[in-house]
């Protein structure tokens, strides 16, 4: 039985996605990290929203996804829980949350759920330690979105933000790693900066979906980070980001306004003000 939001329609299911690429149907995804933002990014209306570790990036200004930790992550996911209604919420596990045991990643993402009300959690790599990981999580009835391509938070082992997958050994590896992970109970994979071809032989090759982010498309669906594509992060502009607003720009302009006219005496004026 799917969960039923506070609004009027049914909250998505990991089901709804599985079905949505058997019909061919295009996923959207969107993160999101605070209250206000998550409903409207739930209220636009995406399938899928992921309070993602990027936070680590664009709201705590960390140099990298590693030092987030899961009180930030659980932190946040409550907050964003409060205003999405009907997308699936998924929520990152951070670095070193699911990489000691199994029984401790079950520990974490046992706790993620239920301090949060999120539907899932999200897991970087591909391999068997990582497949067993899936497996202890989905036996216990925890849904599980997989992510391999650029993992951010194995970002040093990559030797940086590159590109994965262009030689022919790379390519077999991440096709392999897709397989495992959809053999091991992941209800999709997000496929992060890598050929579109490999990322559309990837989405072939498996039959839960495929959720791309620089990877082109040939996928089932798509993710992006909410404040890169509304223009937010102003100096971050790899070449598979499309900006849809330009709210930098007009947050800058809004605040020199205010600072302006609260020094001139022009606000607040007499129709701000209580008599």
């Amino acid at each position: 039985m799917s969960v039923q939001g506070t609004g009027r329609e049914r909250r998505t299911t990991v089901r709804d996605l599985l079905e949505m690429k058997r019909r061919g149907e295009k996923i959207v995804a969107l993160t999101a990290y605070d209250y206000l933002f998550a409903r409207l990014v739930d209220a636009g209306g995406v399938d899928l929203v992921l309070v993602g570790d990027s936070l680590g990036q664009v709201v705590c200004g960390y140099d990298s996804t590693i030092p987030v930790t899961l009180e930030e992550m659980i932190h946040h996911a409550r907050a964003v829980r409060r205003g999405v209604d009907r997308a699936l919420l998924v929520v990152d596990m951070p670095f070193m949350t699911y990489h000691v045991s199994a029984a401790e990643t079950l520990r974490n993402a046992g706790r993620i759920l239920q301090e949060t009300g999120a539907e899932a959690v999200k897991i970087e790599g591909g391999d068997e330690e990582t497949a067993v990981h899936v497996r202890a999580l989905v036996r216990a009835g925890i849904p599980v979105l997989g992510h391999i391509g650029l993992t951010p938070q194995s970002v040093h082992a990559l030797g940086g933000y590159r590109v994965q997958g262009r030689e022919p050994d790379a390519a077999d590896r991440l096709l392999d790693e897709a397989r495992r992970l959809a053999d091991a109970g992941c209800f999709g994979i997000v496929l992060e900066l890598m050929p579109s071809p490999l990322a559309g032989e990837i989405s072939r090759a498996i039959s839960i979906p495929t959720i791309g982010i620089g990877a082109g498309p040939l996928v089932d669906g798509q993710v992006l980070v909410l404040p890169d594509m509304l223009g937010l992060n102003e100096g971050f502009r790899p070449r598979f980001l499309r900006r849809f607003a330009e709210l930098g720009e007009a947050a800058r302009e809004g605040i020199t306004a205010y600072v302006a006219a609260v020094r001139n005496g022009e606000y607040p004026g007499p129709e701000h003000s209580i008599e």
